[in-house]
């Protein structure tokens, strides 16, 4: 059963990305041209942000100045150049749509609906263009299948609170990775904190994003990863790593990524093309090719991964973690400080 929701209910598996096709901007390819680079804040996995990088450059000849960091961490960057009168980047993508809806309101972005627009969600971007989802984020729980039997794995978000995993388990920190702000967000409002309680009574490691996750399961430090992209496992599944993916029976996230132009950036053209590329075939294709999903719903999900029809998605209530952002990340540092 598929959970409908405000986030990636209906939207992403069900409904076509709007009814009827949507207007699409022009970009001056030329004036692009002229600028000659665009400044782009991710938290795009490296390789995939690089992947994109070079072959925006190998297309039209725009050099991309990658910063990469974790979700949270960029858009802290973003806000403290913002709140100083400071524009200092032209696109932003990462991993928290209620911080995008924030600060879209806040004016700090520039409408724009590109080529493919209208293949993308309604849930996975913003109706006037001030994001459009970059990807989708499937957010489960996956372990070392050689260390844990079949018997044993978890196949609720509460079976982790059995004390058979104290000392297995990992998870990613939402002060530094914003992916993990809906998650715990979400589970903290339907659950209650009592659940993050007891999962640090289990002795969960915290580290700080995706990768570090994926390098505690390779190295076999903890062998079930909590909430944690699945993208990651799949890169290590390539590499030969004994690794299985979970879907609770309770449901997973699908969030995606907001990629917006900035307003006054210092290349405004380079912004929109860029901006455009990121949701055409070529970088939409890179997504399900390294085990993650496109934003487009005319683009098939990865080889070997469900369909997102098939599974119980989490809602999310992008407007209480915006609201609530703020306190969600200091709570859950209080407990597991």
């Amino acid at each position: 059963m598929l959970a409908l929701g405000r986030t990636l209910g209906v939207a992403v598996v069900i409904a076509a990305a709007s009814a009827g096709v949507q207007a699409q901007e022009a970009v001056d390819v030329a004036k692009a041209k002229a600028e000659g680079k665009v400044i782009w804040y991710t938290s795009t996995p490296i390789e995939q942000g690089q992947k994109i990088a070079d072959a925006f450059q190998k297309e039209t000849g725009i050099k991309v100045e990658m910063f990469r960091s974790g979700g949270s961490s960029i858009l802290r960057r973003f806000q403290q150049e913002m709140d100083a009168g400071r524009v200092a980047v032209d696109v932003l993508t990462h991993s928290e749509p209620a911080a995008a809806n924030a600060l879209g309101k806040k004016g700090l972005f520039l409408p724009f609906k590109p080529a493919n627009f209208d293949k993308v969600p309604d849930a996975a971007k913003d109706p006037n263009g001030l994001f459009v989802g970059q990807r989708l984020n499937m957010m489960t729980h996956y372990l070392r299948s050689d260390k844990v039997a079949a018997a044993d794995e978890p196949k609720t978000w509460d079976d982790l609170l059995d004390p058979k995993y104290k000392g297995k388990l990992v998870m990613t920190d939402p002060s530094f990775t914003s992916l993990q702000v809906s998650v715990v967000g979400t589970m903290a409002k339907t659950r209650g904190w009592p659940f993050y309680e007891k999962l640090r009574g289990s002795d969960v490691m915290i580290v700080q994003g995706n990768q570090q996750v994926s390098d505690m399961l390779k190295r076999g430090e903890r062998l079930i990863a909590v909430g944690a992209l699945d993208s990651y496992a799949a890169d290590l599944k390539k590499e030969g790593h004994p690794i299985k993916t979970l879907y609770p029976s309770d449901g997973v996230f699908v969030i995606p990524s907001p990629t917006s132009v900035v307003k006054g950036s210092p290349n405004p053209n380079a912004a929109k093309l860029f901006a455009q590329f990121m949701i055409g075939d070529t970088a939409q294709k890179i997504f399900p090719a390294d085990g993650g999903y496109s934003a487009r719903i005319d683009i098939a999900a990865p080889q070997g991964s469900p369909d997102l029809k098939s599974l119980n998605i989490i809602a999310v209530d992008d407007d209480y973690v915006e609201r609530e952002g703020a306190r969600i990340k200091k709570q859950f540092n209080e407990i597991f400080q």
